[in-house]
């Protein structure tokens, strides 16, 4: 008998977290879509959103594994509408697992509120860092397709006339961007987390 009970606490806590892990995948997509410019500070053609928070979220209240599949989600209900040929979304998607999983393990090995913002600033910089090869290597020879490397250049020029080739662009405006687009997630996270967490984890009764 305890055995089944057992059993059937598992199941039941399995079948939530699938179901708040799709919830979270359903929100990150809304958010994903709902992207914007940052005049004057980067090209136009470089969004922001907040996509990564519904993964954080999912990463420390249900585990990494339930924010890299948050990611997948997102990335893959976005691939139905893709201008990129799935490319962006496969860029969107490693830098997503780069955030979420340094968190999610850091978090579940030891439950602190130090050790969940060392693991979300781990993951922030990892992103930032991965994003200038992500970006170099399978989404900007993308891009070129549509819009030519002298025009890309010329937009970074635009902001910053030191700006002499791709790597540079790279270093000085999209990492830090996507370091800011991580930390903006985790400082909402922060305020946020202790609320909804039970609610997430469902011991909210």
């Amino acid at each position: 008998m305890a055995g089944e009970t057992m059993t059937m606490k598992t199941s039941r806590v399995n079948v939530r977290t699938i179901a708040m892990t799709g919830m979270l995948g359903a929100l990150a997509t809304i958010l994903m879509f709902l992207e914007f410019p940052i005049p004057v500070l980067i090209p136009p053609f470089i969004k922001f959103d907040f996509s990564e928070l519904p993964a954080l979220l999912a990463a420390f209240s249900m585990g990494p594994v339930s924010g890299i599949a948050v990611c997948f989600i997102k990335n893959a209900i976005n691939l139905l509408h893709t201008q990129t040929g799935g490319v962006g979304e496969l860029s969107n998607f490693i830098l997503g697992v780069c955030f979420v999983l340094p968190a999610g393990l850091m978090y579940k090995k030891k439950k602190t509120q130090k050790r969940a913002l060392l693991g979300a600033l781990l993951g922030a910089v990892l992103m930032a860092v991965i994003s200038v090869f992500s970006n170099y290597f399978i989404v900007y020879p993308v891009y070129t397709n549509f819009m030519p490397m002298e025009a890309i250049i010329s937009a970074y020029q635009a902001i910053n006339k030191n700006v002499s080739g791709l790597w540079d662009a790279l270093i000085w405006f999209n990492m830090p961007f996507t370091f800011v687009k991580g930390m903006c997630s985790v400082v909402i996270t922060f305020f946020i987390y202790k609320r909804i967490s039970p609610i997430l984890k469902g011991t909210n009764r």
